[in-house]
């Protein structure tokens, strides 16, 4: 078990710490969720594309070019997995930067707690 944290500049640092993180968190936690609908709606879109008759079009910056169903089939396939990677990768990265919030908060918690008792004995 880690030795509670007594030096006041140590604590502040660590304090600043938890807050980066948490900064860090919900950064990581909007990317994936904003890439996670990205995903969704290109799966939308995929299905829609399987029942489409005529032509189809594809966005191009600010141009909507003329393409193949099976263009814009294979086209939306590799879109869709290069972001599910970029999900599950933001995925882990959430899940290691809550890991890492979690047990410094708990550290911080046992030194607020240790500090208060310290405080408690003197004046008691």
């Amino acid at each position: 078990m880690a030795e509670p944290i007594r030096d006041p500049q140590k604590l502040q640092s660590q304090v600043d710490e938890f807050q980066n993180l948490q900064r860090q968190l919900q950064m990581v936690s909007m990317q994936r969720q904003q890439v996670s609908m990205q995903v969704e709606e290109m799966k939308m879109a995929n299905e829609e594309l399987k029942n489409a008759s005529g032509k189809i079009y594809k966005a191009v910056g600010n141009l909507l070019i003329e393409t193949s169903a099976a263009a814009a089939k294979k086209d939306l396939s590799e879109k869709i997995e290069t972001f599910e990677v970029r999900a599950g990768s933001l995925g882990k990265q959430e899940d290691k930067l809550r890991a890492k919030s979690e047990e410094l908060r708990s550290m911080l918690e046992k030194a607020l707690a240790t500090s208060q008792r310290g405080a408690a004995e003197a004046s008691g």
